[in-house]
């Protein structure tokens, strides 16, 4: 009975969904604001019936409701509890659900928290957060709905959960990756309505950027929390490995980066609102385009849900309509929202135009990258495949990277409509010799060793460290003092302070760990040991232990430094009762500095076994320096600017001609 009503839930979260796709518009058309008043409520319906139908699909998975499909073929009576309630979105249908959860909680929290919007511009952004709605509920109810029943063939208990799914990360990376891929339905919806509406002004840009920030940061924690995952679920130390999967989340992030620097310019100039209404498309439709390929079955991931190709090719007309629709609309409207203002080319507005375009040019490349072999294969046939692999999104990536950071302290410094050069000299020359001296003297003094790479990395981090304190101290020159001028800047300042930051420590942390780690893959039998770096690695054997699912073989390997035990590491080999699947669980001892990581391989008789081992400095900060950036994405929408009630809806354009001549904005 549980089941049905939440089939039944997804049925009336489909109507209403209609209706608040449909009622709105009808109400702007027709200026009539009950209709448009309706938009609201209809919202509050679509996320309580979609609530309860996630929590009636919970429910049949920790009742161990094996007579529902999607459960038995996700979950087992010996699995964990807490793993029975993620299994939720472990497979296909699951996750879909999760997928539209999340579309109407935003929809829902847009009708909440947009209370100083005009009513036109809400009744019109909750319509299009509605449409997408009905997409995607049509779509799960007719090929991939999550209650199907197996009432005349239920098994006698189910198939498991996919062993590597059974971990904590699974409990937190898909809920706040689609929190961010879904979040940027929020800007998409926006700029269908200015589009619609004609009014792509200011007020427009401080109404998006709060979303947009949001969904930013969940997407942040998101990939960050999968790269955590794979590190040490996956078992070979890996941090990133340009997988597809990785891939389609990745470049939605990039765009989104871009966005929202465009909605800085955009609220503070006035211009560059065709770019940025394009941004805020491209960002969901690469949302959409990850969804498509992650579902369709064109890959094979742990990350993908191969389902067949008929509910592939429906998931990619209705994402092909969407997209093509709003390009359309901008193809005919762009022209009605074009800004003009002057500036010159040393400008904030152009080095912030310099980035987006470099971060659009390397989404291009990844893009490129993870569908060449897809449509490679689809020309050519399986018999001729190929990969694209980490040679090439290195060699394209990096230095895009490069050119990222070397703008972003100058476009940080750089003023609004003008900027000198003299300017720029005496804010940065300094800053530019301390990071390239510092650069290359830290790493000699600590390493002592010459490495190019890691010079390099030191220098670009400390370019952007130094650029933020000399940033402040210009920003807090004229106050009375340091403490009084830090009070006086704004937590939107603070917030992309934090997030410039956030990206030096992740620079220090790939680079660091890229470079010196020290990996070994050994065969060692008890009592035998080995020595890396500082430390001392001894095998003590292997022990048979019982789990609640699967029985495990647990290594214990005793770690020294200077000759004094230091920890001891437990790595697991462990094999599933369901499926017999050997699963490795390796171990590592998390330092802000260094992780000791070990993972079991192969027995080779007599109680010898293949051990992976490494020692991995500053891995810690790749993800350190994720959250850091997301902590700055929130920290800028607690900005005062975007909680007061009454927002002014004039454009800001100002007309000031330069050196340069004018340059008018797209």
């Amino acid at each position: 009975m549980i089941p049905e009503l939440g089939n039944f839930s997804l049925v009336l979260a489909l109507s209403l969904a209609v209706l608040l796709s449909v009622v709105p518009m009808i109400g702007v058309q027709k200026n009539n604001e009950l209709l448009m008043t309706l938009s609201r409520p209809l919202c509050t319906g679509v996320w309580v019936f979609m609530v309860i139908s996630f929590g009636c699909l919970a429910y049949a998975f920790l009742d161990d409701d094996f007579s529902v499909a999607y459960v038995a073929s996700n979950s087992n009576s010996l699995l964990p509890v807490y793993y029975k309630f993620t299994a939720v979105w472990g497979g296909h249908e699951g996750s879909l659900l999760l997928w539209v959860l999340m579309v109407a909680s935003w929809t829902y929290a847009v009708s909440l928290f947009s209370r100083n919007l005009p009513l036109d511009i809400l009744a019109r952004v909750l319509a299009v957060m509605g449409i997408i709605s009905v997409s995607f509920l049509l779509f799960m109810l007719f090929t991939s709905n999550p209650f199907d029943r197996l009432l005349l063939n239920t098994p006698a208990d189910g198939t498991d959960l996919n062993p590597l799914l059974q971990d904590f990360g699974i409990i937190v990376h898909p809920p706040f990756l689609y929190m961010g891929y879904v979040g940027f339905s929020v800007a998409f919806a926006f700029a269908i309505t200015a589009l619609l509406s004609g009014k792509m002004d200011a007020a427009w840009a401080r109404w998006t950027k709060p979303w947009t920030n949001a969904a930013w940061a969940f997407l942040t924690i998101g990939i960050a929390l999968g790269s955590w995952w794979a590190y040490y679920e996956l078992g070979w130390g890996g941090w990133w490995f340009w997988d597809p999967s990785e891939n389609v989340a990745f470049m939605p992030w990039l765009v989104g980066t871009a966005l929202i620097h465009s909605l800085s310019v955009t609220e503070k100039r006035g211009v560059f609102k065709s770019w940025t209404a394009l941004l805020a498309i491209a960002a969901f439709s690469l949302s959409l385009l990850g969804t498509f390929i992650i579902r369709s079955g064109l890959l094979t991931s742990v990350h993908a849900f191969a389902v067949d190709p008929e509910r592939g090719m429906v998931l990619m007309a209705i994402i092909l309509l969407v997209i093509g629709s709003s390009l359309f609309l901008y193809a005919l409207r762009a022209p009605v929202v074009k800004g003009i203002a002057s500036y010159t080319a040393t400008s904030r507005e152009v080095f912030l135009l310099i980035n987006n375009i470099i971060l659009v040019v390397s989404v291009a490349m990844i893009l490129l990258g993870t569908l060449y072999p897809l449509i490679h294969e689809a020309i050519y046939g399986e018999a001729n495949k190929v990969s694209v692999g980490a040679p090439y999104f290195n060699a394209i990536f990096l230095p895009l990277m490069g050119l990222i950071v070397i703008f972003l302290s100058i476009g940080s410094i750089s003023r609004w409509k003008k900027t000198s050069m003299d300017y720029l000299k005496s804010q940065l020359l300094k800053v530019a010799v301390a990071s390239v001296l510092l650069g290359i003297v830290i790493p000699l003094v600590v390493t002592r060793e010459v490495n190019v790479p890691i010079f390099i990395a030191v220098a670009l981090a400390l370019w952007i460290i130094l650029g933020i304190g000399r940033d402040i101290l210009t920003k807090t020159a004229n106050k009375a003092s340091l403490l009084e001028g830090l009070k006086s800047l704004s937590l939107s300042y603070y917030g992309m302070q934090i997030a410039h930051l956030g990206m030096a420590v992740i620079i220090l942390g790939v680079c660091l760990t890229s470079h010196y780690s020290i990996e070994e893959d050994v065969r060692l039998a008890p009592g035998e040991q080995i020595e890396i770096g500082k430390y001392t690695f001894t095998f003590q054997g292997v022990n048979r232990e019982p789990g609640p699912n699967y029985a495990a073989d647990v290594g214990t390997i005793e770690v020294q430094k200077n000759n004094t035990t230091y920890m001891t590491l437990y790595p697991e080999k462990r094999t599933y009762f369901a499926t017999g699947t050997v699963q490795t669980e390796a171990d590592i001892d998390v330092g802000f500095t260094r992780d000791l990581f070990a993972a079991l391989g192969d027995p080779r008789g007599d109680g010898a076994w293949v051990v992976r081992l490494h020692v991995k400095p500053f891995v810690f900060w790749i993800w350190m320096g994720a959250f850091l950036m997301a902590a700055g994405g929130i920290t800028a929408i607690l900005d005062r600017r975007y909680r007061v009630r009454e927002v002014r809806q004039q454009e800001t354009v100002t007309k000031t001609p330069g050196a340069m001549g004018s340059l008018k904005g797209a």
